[in-house]
């Protein structure tokens, strides 16, 4: 079992990413974060496979939490997630140790295969 956890400012976007994820045999949210602060404490007190991190947020922002995540737990991977394809979002949350970049927009295939580690960044 995937142990996920999501961190997105937008309540209705974590919660459909809980429901889809929720849904799939191998994955299970186990928590969710409304910033990149609490996101990298629940991601330490939760030890979770994996974290979808949004980019963009109040506060400390994805790329500062990646960052103290990937140094305090390398061993999870981090999926960045943005509404930004070409501004340079995805290099920099690259350089910040997220293992994968993902578009809001994307396909649901894409995410679940970042999720398992099917893909690259």
């Amino acid at each position: 079992m995937i142990r996920i956890l999501v961190v997105d400012d937008h309540a209705l976007l974590r919660r459909g990413l809980t429901v889809l994820l929720g849904g799939e045999a191998d994955m299970e949210v186990v928590g969710e974060a409304s910033d990149g602060e609490e996101g990298v404490r629940l991601a330490e007190e939760l030890r979770p496979d994996v974290v979808l991190m949004d980019v963009s947020m109040p506060g400390m922002a994805g790329t500062e939490a990646t960052r103290r995540i990937k140094a305090r737990m390398p061993e999870v991977r981090v999926v960045g997630l943005s509404m930004h394809a070409l501004d340079g979002t995805r290099e920099t949350m690259l350089k910040a140790g997220a293992d994968a970049y993902m578009i809001k927009d994307g396909p649901l295939e894409d995410l679940l295969s970042a999720v398992r580690g099917d893909n690259g960044p």
